[in-house]
């Protein structure tokens, strides 16, 4: 059925289209969150290697990261409608064929079929809710709406999962995609109409460019991965490290370059998508590592049974589930811009405040979990609206996918600090059962070195946002008319 009515002036007027588009959302939140859970029996009853066991999650996270610009791209080209209703589809099939599975390495390939999956629909899921509404206000709710809901399956999901566990086998865990994706289809297609030919565009695809940027981020992720499991003193991260910044280089030279790029960097210059770009950076970069260094703090450091630590992080959890019902008035109270600076600077600062006081006692950490999670809720909204703003109509899932993008390398990057600097600091294994009051104190100052160090990188990086967000202000108008023209 194509929709042809004009633009929903609500989200009531939406919510078959607002429906679809959630359980794209939920999909990602809810994939790895509720299989984490199995691995323990994953494991033993496919009798996988720890190595193997590692890559069932992280073969998606690698794919799912690696993909996403390129189908950005082609969803640009090609229809964000068409692109999401096929990945539906091939997480449908991808979710049916677990029932069949009977070896890690099958179940390895499964999950990397998921990650295609979600590299075509996620971007897709934020593109057309912007695309649905013409209306800044509109947009900010829906999104809200849609991460609400994605944020819910996050936390739910392993105790979802657990109680799953104790009644059916495993598979049934990622059988329950099939449900969601077939929602998701219902949605998108019955509430979406096709893209009008004149919102795409048909420049020919930069194969070298697309092969140069899904290399370079495969890599980016792999090798925070390499730097906690083998230690910093091992060659592998290094080399991975440094082929991705080199691949990276070959990349940016090969977009300003080509006649068609598969990314426009002029287009990401646009003082609000490098703006909005950095916003997500610092956020996935403080949210990642605060979130390592707690968990480590609370069962390492403390002695935490995994139980009381989950509750140990449930400030956050709330925070991130509930404060989407305060978005909205707030960003129309301070504004878009600035309900983006403000809220990546209650990151920063709840990263700073783990950082300096963080070993003195929880009541700091849940100070912490508060400010991060309460900064993350609203940035992780407005600062891809602010993005597809400053982009064409036609490239908004490939700005979508750099806000995921950023998110994901980010995260990965804080991984990578943490993990390093916890390596290079605290001696003897730091997953023994019992620490020497050596290692505690070692473990200690490790928390506030990575922690204060996150806390500078992300706080330049938002305050290069700010100085880039306030040019656009200031000559919002001249901006505006260059991108239109290009």
């Amino acid at each position: 059925m194509t929709i042809t009515a004009p633009a929903p002036r609500s989200l009531r007027e939406a919510r078959v289209a607002l429906a679809g588009l959630s359980a794209v959302f939920l999909f990602e939140m809810l994939d790895n969150s509720i299989l984490n859970v199995a691995l323990p029996t994953i494991g033993r009853e496919l009798h996988a290697s720890t190595v193997a066991l590692q890559w069932v999650t992280g073969a998606y996270a690698v794919v799912f990261g690696g993909l996403m610009l390129l189908f950005g791209a082609t969803a640009d080209r090609f229809g964000r409608r068409r692109i999401m209703l096929i990945g539906l589809l091939l997480l449908g099939a991808a979710s049916l064929a677990t029932a069949f599975v009977t070896t890690a390495e099958q179940l390895i390939v499964v999950r990397a079929l998921m990650g295609v999956a979600a590299a075509m629909t996620t971007p897709g899921s934020m593109a057309l809710a912007f695309r649905l509404f013409e209306q800044d206000s509109l947009r900010v709710r829906a999104m809200t709406l849609i991460s609400t809901v994605g944020l819910i399956g996050l936390a739910i999901g392993p105790t979802a999962g657990g109680l799953v566990l104790a009644i059916a086998p495993w598979q049934v865990l990622l059988l329950v995609n099939m449900p969601i994706a077939a929602l998701a289809v219902i949605g998108v297609r019955t509430g979406i109409a096709a893209d009008e030919p004149a919102d795409l565009h048909r420049d020919p695809m930069d194969v070298l460019g697309a092969v140069l940027g899904t290399a370079t981020i495969v890599l980016a992720l792999v090798a925070p991965t390499l730097f906690v499991d083998e230690g910093s003193g091992s060659w592998a991260p290094w080399t991975a490290t440094a082929v991705a910044v080199a691949g990276g280089i070959l990349f940016v030279l090969r977009e300003r370059s080509a006649r068609h790029p598969l990314l426009d960097l002029r287009l990401v210059a646009h003082p609000l998508v490098a703006g909005g770009l950095a916003y997500k950076a610092a956020a996935g970069l403080a949210t990642a590592g605060l979130g390592y260094l707690v968990t480590l703090q609370l069962q390492l450091d403390w002695g935490w049974s995994p139980a009381m630590a989950a509750v140990g992080m449930l400030p956050q959890v709330v925070v991130l589930v509930a404060g989407g019902a305060f978005v909205d008035p707030f960003v129309r109270r301070v504004g878009l811009e600035r309900a983006a600076w403000l809220s990546a600077t209650a990151v920063v600062a709840g990263l700073g405040v783990y950082g300096l006081l963080g070993t003195f006692g929880y009541a700091w950490i849940a100070v912490a979990l508060v400010l991060v999670a309460a900064g993350m809720r609203v940035v992780g909204v407005v600062a891809g609206v602010n993005v597809l703003r400053g982009l064409p109509k036609d490239r908004t899932t490939i700005g979508a996918a750099l806000v995921d993008t950023a998110s994901e390398v980010t995260s990965g990057a804080g991984i990578a600090v943490t993990g390093t600097i916890l390596a290079a600091t605290v001696t003897g294994t730091i997953a023994a059962s019992a620490w020497t009051g050596r290692q505690t104190a070692q473990f200690e100052q490790a928390a506030t070195i990575a922690g204060l160090t996150l806390t500078a990188v992300s706080a330049a990086l938002v305050g290069w946002a700010i100085l880039h967000t306030r040019r656009y202000a200031r000559d919002g108008a001249a901006g505006a008319s260059l991108i239109t023209s290009t």
